[in-house]
C-alpha cells in the first residue's frame, strides 16, 4: 500500500540580530578584554591568578576537592571546548542550517568560527605567556597559557550557532534563552580551564570576552559577506524584524 507523499514545512528567518546592538556589545567584551591585556601585562593579576588556582586545591599533592567522578566530569565538559567536539558540533549545527535552506546563517557561522581560530592565534602571538606550573595539571594542555583558547572558542562556536538558531524564533524570550544557554555552556568550559589547572583564571577571563567579542563584531560586520555568499548559492533572504 503506497503512502501519501509528506511535506516538510522548513522554518522561517524570524529575527535578525541588530547590528548597532551586537556592536555595542561586542565593544563592551573587547574593552574588557583590553583591561585583563593590561592588568596581566603589569602584573596586577597575580594574586588573584594564584588564589583562583589554589582555591579549591589542598592536600600535599594540591588535588581539587571533591569525589573522582567530578573530575572527569570536568573533563567531560572541558572537552566540549577542545578542537575536535567543538568542531565536530559546529559542523553539525552548519549541516543544520543548510539542511533548513538557512545558507546566509550557514556561511555566517562559518565565517565567524573561521575569523575566530585567526584571532585567537593573533592574540596569543601578541601577548601569550607560559602555563601556570604552581598547581599540577589534570589534563594535557600545549601552546601559550594567554588567552585561553578553550574559552576563546567556546565562546565563538557557542554564541555564533546561538545567534544563528535564534533567527528562527520571533519570541524575544526564546531567544534569550538560546543565547544565555551559550553563555552559561561557554562559561562553564572556561571555568573547567582554571579547575584543571592549566590557566589562570586572568587567561580564561581575556579568552571568553575576546571570544564573545568577536562573535557578536562578526555577527554585525559578516552580515553581508554571507549574504552575498548565500545569493551566489541561491539563497532568497525573508524578511526579518530586528530587536
Amino acid at each position: 500500500m503506497a503512502l501519501p507523499p509528506e511535506t516538510i514545512a522548513l522554518p522561517a528567518r524570524s529575527w535578525r540580530i541588530d547590528r548597532t546592538k551586537a556592536l555595542a556589545v561586542s565593544a563592551l567584551c573587547w574593552v574588557g578584554f583590553w583591561i585583563v591585556v593590561w592588568l596581566v601585562e603589569t602584573g596586577r593579576t597575580e594574586p588573584l591568578d594564584d588564589l583562583g588556582l589554589l582555591f579549591w586545591r589542598g592536600g600535599a599533592q594540591l588535588q581539587p576537592a571533591g569525589p573522582r567522578f567530578l573530575l572527569e566530569g570536568v573533563r567531560d565538559v572541558t572537552a566540549l571546548g577542545g578542537v575536535l567536539l567543538r568542531n565536530l558540533i559546529g559542523l553539525g549545527a552548519v549541516v543544520a542550517l543548510l539542511f533548513m535552506r538557512l545558507r546566509r546563517e550557514a556561511a555566517l557561522l562559518v565565517l565567524t568560527v573561521t575569523g575566530g581560530w585567526l584571532v585567537d592565534w593573533g592574540v596569543k602571538t601578541l601577548v601569550g605567556r607560559p602555563r601556570p606550573e604552581i598547581v599540577p595539571h589534570l589534563t594535557e594542555a600545549g601552546g601559550a597559557s594567554f588567552p585561553s583558547g578553550h574559552s576563546f572558542n567556546a565562546a565563538v562556536v557557542y554564541l555564533a550557532i546561538a545567534l544563528a538558531f535564534a533567527t528562527l524564533s520571533a519570541g524575544r524570550s526564546v531567544r534569550l534563552t538560546i543565547i544565555g544557554t551559550a553563555i552559561v555552556l561557554s562559561l562553564v568550559i572556561a571555568w573547567s580551564r582554571v579547575w584543571l589547572g592549566v590557566h589562570y583564571p586572568s587567561d580564561v577571563a581575556a579568552g571568553w570576552l575576546g571570544g564573545a567579542g568577536w562573535a557578536f563584531l562578526a555577527a554585525a560586520l559578516l552580515q553581508r559577506p554571507a549574504e552575498a555568499a548565500a545569493d551566489a548559492t541561491g539563497d532568497t533572504p525573508t524578511q526579518a524584524t530586528r530587536h
